[in-house]
């Protein structure tokens, strides 16, 4: 009986110890405090985005909607091959995929890569029934590495465009394309990241990262939201062996569509730069102390046509620091070549300059870039 009652006291002395822990901070701070302190409001909490409501969609009806407006790409033509005995043309084929934006009648718009076009003269696309169509090239813009084809017949099903600013972190998007030639494929991820770069590809978007997997031939495919409308292009993978590696990027939506109607309406894209610099290198504590400036910001004018193309006329020299265009601060080379890549052509632009001791602003026109090889 001893043994039965001794762990009962144990565990009611336990019990009765914590009460005595936990009753000890409140009445030991109500007996120091002297005159109660004046409540402080608590600051409101940051306001968070509003969960959607109703159960998430069903994918494959997802996917249902999506997948007629993607279609694949044959892209056929040559190149000139040197050989010590001459020249001659090597054929050459790629395929990837495409996105129907747009339809009047029966002639509709396909969206896809520049790459995936390259330097193709016969252009097939498949639809989502099967059936081939041959493609004509609108236009294409290589700084961006977008392409729109035209193409007919009347079951062409154009996609909804989607906002991709209003994409967030970790939202689930699918990917739908032609990996490997294999036909329709969809893949599911979610947005791993927003605004992600990569001057070697592009100096004009912000893509969109996912791991929705995405391989060669998706190139050109759509991403898509929950709600099937299109939030950006497949355009390029991360990866150290050439397949899925779970880091896929796509051009943002609202900067393709914009490209899409440029291209449709030009046959181009304009894109802006200053006549007359020739090269641009980025700021360093060496050339900082050469050039006699304080600060390492900024980017220096590093060779320039001497007495010629707008750039001279404007006042710009060789060794000047730039570090604004139009109010916005120019860190590095690719800020100040998407800054004039993006400006508007026949306009004015603002460049703040460092020279020397001095700074101030020259006021000088922004003309048309020449046509950048793919």
């Amino acid at each position: 009986m001893r043994r039965l009652l001794l762990p009962a006291a144990l565990a009611v002395a336990s019990f009765l110890a914590g009460m005595v822990v936990t009753g000890r901070i409140g009445p030991a701070e109500q007996a120091t405090a002297q005159t109660p302190a004046p409540a402080v409001p608590a600051a409101p909490a940051p306001a968070r985005p509003a969960l959607p409501s109703g159960p998430l969609p069903e994918l494959a009806d997802v996917a249902e909607r999506a997948m007629p407006s993607v279609v694949n790409i044959s892209a056929v033509g040559s190149r000139q091959v040197q050989l010590p005995f001459g020249f001659f043309d090597e054929p050459t084929q790629s395929a990837g995929s495409g996105v129907v934006i747009k339809k009047t009648g029966d002639v509709g718009y396909v969206l896809t890569n520049a790459h995936v076009i390259g330097e193709a003269t016969d252009l097939t696309v498949v639809l989502f029934n099967r059936r081939e169509r041959p493609a004509e090239l609108v236009g294409l813009d290589p700084y961006a590495d977008l392409a729109l084809l035209r193409v007919k017949d009347p079951t062409l099903q154009p996609i909804t465009w989607g906002d991709s600013s209003r994409l967030r972190v970790a939202e689930w998007v699918m990917a739908i394309g032609n990996p490997y030639q294999l036909g329709e494929t969809v893949t599911l991820g979610i947005v791993s990241a927003l605004g992600r770069t990569n001057p070697q590809i592009s100096v004009v978007a912000d893509y969109i990262q996912t791991d929705a997997a995405i391989n060669p031939g998706n190139s050109g495919g759509a991403l898509v939201n929950r709600r099937g409308e299109l939030v950006g292009i497949n355009t390029w993978i991360f990866s150290q062996s050439g397949g899925y590696q779970g880091i896929g990027f796509a051009v943002p939506s609202n900067l393709a569509r914009d490209i899409a109607a440029q291209l449709e309406k030009f046959g181009k894209v304009r894109r802006g730069t200053i006549a007359g610099i020739l090269r641009v290198v980025p700021m360093n504590t060496a050339l900082a102390a050469d050039l006699g400036v304080r600060s390492v910001e900024g980017v220096v004018i590093y060779r320039m046509r001497r007495g010629q193309g707008d750039a001279w006329t404007a006042g710009i020299r060789a060794g000047d620091v730039i570090i604004g265009f139009n109010g916005a601060p120019i860190t590095d080379t690719e800020g100040l070549e998407r800054a004039m890549l993006t400006a508007q052509v026949g306009s004015v632009a603002t460049l703040r300059v460092r020279r020397g001791r001095e700074e101030f602003d020259i006021k000088v026109p922004i003309s048309d870039a020449p046509i950048r090889n793919q």
